[in-house]
Formats: C-alpha cells, structure tokens, sequence
C-alpha cells in the first residue's frame, strides 16, 4: 500500500488522512523526511552564491515540509491515541528528531550564511526571521568548538531518551494507579453522572460491575470534592501524590535526577550559569531575576488567603483537616456560604452547548467566524469531531478538531496542537486540535462538565484562536509559535467570556429542560470568584517554584533525594503548606521532565496572566463583546504570531506595557 504520508494531503486544508495510515507508515515517512531535509539544506548551505533572503532563508523556509507532516501527524497521536506499536515508534524516533535538530542547527556552513544575508532592505518579518534563526543558532551551540558540539549531541540525544521515558512512565503510572472500587456505596456523593462514568471506565478496563475512579494529570482530583466517603477520598487523593514517587517500576525519579543534571551540563556548555537563565533568555521575560521578583511578590499574600481558607474549612469540617478533606469542605463551605453548589450546575454545562453555544457562539460574535461540522472528514479516533471554520467573508479559515473524551491511549491533561500551520509562503491554512480528558458519558447520555471543565474548553480554544487567526508569510512565525511565557495569554483572554452575560446565557442552559441558568445563581458565582483563590494561586506557585528550584542547580548541585529536595524547596520559596500539596509534583510534573516544553517555565502562566488581567480591563473599557473589539484583538495580536516581539503586539494594541494590578485584583493579592 501507498504511504499518505510521503505526498501531501489531498483531503480538505491537508489534513491528515490517518484512516489510511500504519504504524510503519509513520516510521517510513519520518526516515524519508529526516533524510530529504538533510538534503534540502546541503543544497542551502552548499550554495556557491553568496548568501542572500532569497536563496538562503526562503528556501530554508519552504525546506522540511514532508518531515514536518510527518512529525505533526506522529506526535498526536503519541499525545492522544498512543497504542503499543506507537509507544515504541516513540522511544526509536525521538532521539532521531534530537540528533536531527543538532545537524542542522550546528552546521556552521548553514549559520554563516544566515550571518552574511544583509538584512538591512528587508521587511519587519523577513528581518525578525534572519535574527530568529541567528539566535537559534546560537542557543544551540554553534559557537562550540568540535569537542564541545559532539557532547551537547550527546547530552540532548540523552534528554530526548530520558524524556520519552519519562512521559510513557507517567501516562502509565496515572492508568495504573486509578481506583478501583467494588461498590456503588463508596461513591456516594457523586453526581449520577459520575457514577455511571466510573462504571464505564471500569468496564473498559475489564473490571465489570466495578468503579474505577481514573485520574487526571494534575494533584488534585475532582472527584475529591464530592466524595463523602473519608477514606475513599484519603485513598483518591494518596494515590494521586505517589505516582512516579511509590518504588515501583514507573518509579521516575531516576529519570528526574539525570535529566536535572543534563539539562545543568548543557546550560554550562552554551555558556549559561544554569538551565533556568537559557530558558529565559528564549522568552520574553528580561531577565530571570525578574520572573523570580515577580513570584516572591505574590507568594506571601496567596498563602496567607489559604490559610484564611484553611481556617474556614476546618470550621466548618468540625474536625482537624487533612489534605483529602479540602476540596470536599471547600465545595461545602461555597454552598453554604454563597449558595453555590457545583454539583448542582453541571447539568447546566453540557459538552455540546458549551462547545456550540458557548465557544462558538463568543468567536462568531467577537470575529464573525463560523463553524459547519464535518462528518465526512474523520480524525485519529472516533470520538475525535472535525468543523471547517469559515471567515467573516464566508472564505475557509481551517480545520477545528475537538477531542474531548478521557481513555487510557491519551495522556492527562489537556492541550491544543496544530497539524498544519498557515503560512502565506506555503499557501497553508490551520488545521489545530483541542484535548482535553473528561469523562466519556453512558451511550444517550449528555456529557455533563464542571465549571472546571467548562472553563478548560474554553482555554484550550483560546490556543485554537490564535491557530486558526494566523496570518504571516513564514511558517516559523505561525499561531502559537511565540514563546513560551506568551503562549498562554490569548487561552488565558478567552477565558473571560464563561461568564460574559451575553454568552453565558446563550450556553448555560439544563440540558433536560432547557431553562436557563438563573440570574441569581449567577449573582452567587460572581460573588464566590474569590474563595478559593489562595488554595488555586498557591498550588500553582508551589508547581511554578518547585520547577525553577530543580533548574536553578548546577551540575554538582543535583540531589540523590528528590523527595528531600522537593519538600525543602518548597519550603525555601515560601509555599509550603500541610494541606496543598503543588500543582504538580516532581514525580507527575509532565510538563518540565517530559520533554522540555514548560522546563524552567511553568512560570509562564501566570507571566501570561499579568497581560490577559490587563487585557480583560480592555475589553470591559471598550463595551466587551464586540465585532469591533474582536477585530482589533485580533488583527494586533491573535493574527501577528511571533512575526513581530509578542511585547511589541502587546503594546500595539493595549497603548503601554502590561500593568500587575489587575491580576492581584482578580487573585484577591491585594
């Protein structure tokens, strides 16, 4: 059979036609695409001419196209579909994608011609991308000689292997440590619907007539704070805290430790005094200095609301508190104090009419787009839904795939990923995908979401947004190609319109009786945004700081004991608490071992949350849901990518830089 994947797509926008793709397919096209390109930029390097854009960064541009549909194609599914044979694709290809990167961005043929181009006539864009692939250059070794560039292939060839493992250790470890219970009475407090989802996990896992409660990537699980079962919760809440740290087989903090130590040898190599400062010098924050300053402000006044908190919930438990207890009577202490009761609000927020009526229905207001179904475009997996998404003009902007179902092939957590990126030089359009992992209802039956998870989807579609508006000439420049300390802010603005009046209205409707969510309830909620925040602000800083300590070490400075260190470093930073353990712990924390995604950047969210508090401002300065609004944002930041500095878009369209008050505002950090 024909391998798909060695020609383009012929199926709308390019997506991947992955009806018709094996296992051995994916290896075959990314060898011939590892191969081709290699050859494509010996044919740029090995150019007689002197160096120019146009023969030089142009072509280097429009180079790699079968390898990059290849890699886009593969890693989602390794993201959320990965069956045995993929797994170990994985552990063989990853490390070929390292010594890849290395080839080409340690060939100093490759860089001198880029430091010749005279980019003094070019265009913003065309000149932002000569600097752009210089300092990639730089940051990746070139200025090395011999002997220092063949042990930084090494030590990522390494961190590559180590990081695979890592991520497959953790997908398992959170399958592996789901509960499973035999009867219905230790579930009791949980929605119907979450019973019947514990059934269904139960009876996809092969434990018929059982419960499986499964778990999500993060400490704290939902189930925890409806249970009414103590030892149950105990138990949830236990077994959540020792993945990847039990002594088991997942065990990872081998992994932990040798990935800490590499990452301290190449920050060394490239000239940095640890990993953390190479990672800030790739964001847009200044200095590392000043993310620290940044977080040593917040951190006293969020723990001193926890315990504000803490001392609330104990009162009303009646007993000493335990770390298992806490989202159970904070989820009490809402309904009683502010007559909120979350349970009781999920059949208001069905999958279905948050998606149509809710995401939707704010970008058709906001940008004038449109949404049209697609059953007759499939994706990686059944549950995985396709909508072509049409401009204001009625033109195709791209492809939205939605998948939003947990199952044991997908990783936790939730992500937005692009498997074609637009770009006026390619002449591409987007084609992105929203993950998320919410339970997977009973056949018939509506998928009831949290007010967690609602506000989840529409994050996750912020990331989509700023996929699908992009409009640059070079695909290195596309969507959320920005970085790091960035990429959450236009996810994080979106966020704003869950309780927008206008769309609130139009999606938070009960799912049997179509009434609306009544405006008193919404009264109640508005009136509850504050609890809960410094128990929310302070795991995440523990997650935020227990990050930058692990990548602020030096190579002698790695530690045998990574729960001692762990607990001292939290400690050190100033948020350690009993009773909220972080976000992430070290043994879970997927986002800076797994790869080096978020590493010495978990920071970046509540970087990105100083911008998206001041833009929200905006937006309720200038009359909010509006076509006018929503252009401008749009046109001065969502569509820009990185073809400019992300702070440059920001102050194009905000008039000045980013102010803190708003978040402490919204934090209660006052």
């Amino acid at each position: 059979m024909t391998n798909p994947l060695l020609s383009p797509s012929p199926l709308p926008y390019g997506l991947t036609p992955f009806a018709g793709i094996t296992p051995e397919h994916y290896a075959e096209a990314v060898d011939a695409g590892l191969a081709g390109h290699l050859q494509e930029i010996q044919l740029i390097s090995g150019n007689p001419e002197p160096a120019t854009f146009e023969n030089t960064a142009v072509p280097m541009e429009q180079s790699g196209l079968l390898l990059d549909r290849a890699a886009a194609a593969f890693f989602t599914l390794v993201a959320a579909d990965a069956s045995p044979a993929i797994k170990e694709l994985e552990t063989v290809l990853s490390p070929k994608f390292s010594a890849h990167q290395d080839a080409v961005y340690m060939n100093r043929d490759l860089y001198e011609r880029f430091a010749a181009i005279d980019a003094g006539e070019l265009d913003a864009e065309s000149a932002r991308l000569v600097e752009e692939y210089l300092k990639e250059f730089r940051q990746s070794g070139i200025q090395l000689n011999e002997e220092g560039q063949a042990r930084l292939r090494e030590v990522n060839a390494e961190l590559s292997r180590l990081g695979t493992e890592f991520g497959q250790r953790v997908k398992e470890a959170m399958k592996v440590s789901a509960l499973l219970l035999d009867d219905a009475g230790d579930l009791a407090g949980l929605p119907a619907e979450g019973i019947a989802g514990a059934a269904e996990a139960a009876k996809a896992a092969g434990h018929d007539r059982k419960y499986l409660l499964t778990l999500i990537q993060p400490s704290n699980q939902p189930a925890l704070a409806s249970l009414e079962n103590r030892s149950i919760r105990r138990r949830l809440h236990e077994a959540s805290l020792a993945r990847g740290i039990d002594g088991g087989e997942l065990d990872v903090r081998d992994l932990v430790t040798a990935i800490v130590q590499l990452r301290a040898e190449k920050a060394s190599l490239l000239g940095f005094a640890n990993f953390a400062e190479l990672v800030v010098d790739q964001q847009t924050a200044p200095e590392f200095g000043e993310v620290q300053a940044m977080l040593r402000r917040i951190s006293p006044a969020a723990i001193r609301n926890a315990q504000a908190e803490a001392d609330a919930l104990a009162e009303s438990a009646g007993h000493d508190l335990e770390p298992w207890d806490w989202a159970y009577y904070s989820a009490r202490v809402r309904k009683n104090k502010f007559e909120v009761d979350e349970q009781a609000l999920r059949p208001y927020f069905s999958l279905e009419t948050v998606l149509t009526d809710g995401i939707f229905h704010a970008a058709t207001e906001l940008y004038g787009i449109t949404f049209h179904e697609r059953a007759d475009l499939v994706g990686y997996h059944p549950d995985v839904r396709v909508w072509e998404v049409r401009d204001h003009d009625g033109s195709g902007l791209g492809l939205f795939l939605g998948d939003y179902y947990t199952r044991e092939s997908k990783r936790g957590g939730a992500w937005m990923n692009s498997l074609v990126e637009q770009s006026r030089l390619l002449g591409t359009k987007s084609v992105v995908i929203n993950n998320l992992n919410i339970t997977k209802p009973s056949p018939g039956e509506p998928a009831l979401l949290s007010l967690d998870e609602v506000r989840t989807v529409f994050h996750e579609f912020g990331h989509a947004l700023h996929g699908l508006f992009s409009d640059v000439t070079y695909p290195r420049f596309s969507g959320t190609s920005v970085p790091r300390d960035f990429v959450e802010y236009p996810s994080q603005v979106n966020e704003m319109w869950i309780m927008w009046p206008e769309v609130l209205t139009k999606y938070a409707r009960h799912y049997s009786t179509g009434e609306v969510l009544p405006q008193s309830t919404v009264d109640k909620l508005n009136n509850s945004l504050l609890w809960g925040e410094g128990f929310a602000t302070t795991e995440y800083l523990g997650a935020a700081l227990l990050d930058l300590a692990w990548h602020v070490l030096s190579e002698t400075d790695v530690p045998d004991d990574v729960l001692a260190f762990e607990a001292k470093a939290l400690a050190d930073a100033g948020v350690a608490h009993s009773l909220i353990p972080p976000r992430y712990r070290t043994g879970y924390f997927q986002h800076i071992f797994a790869g080096a995604g978020y590493a010495a950047g978990y920071y970046s969210y509540i970087w990105s949350e100083v911008l998206d508090a001041d833009t929200v401002e905006w937006f309720k300065e200038n009359g909010g849901l509006t076509r006018a609004n929503g252009d401008y944002f749009r046109s001065e930041l969502l569509s820009r990518g990185n073809s400019r500095d992300p702070l440059d878009s920001f102050r194009a369209f905000r008039g000045r830089d980013a102010e803190l008050e708003p978040l402490l505002k919204r934090r209660g950090l006052e």
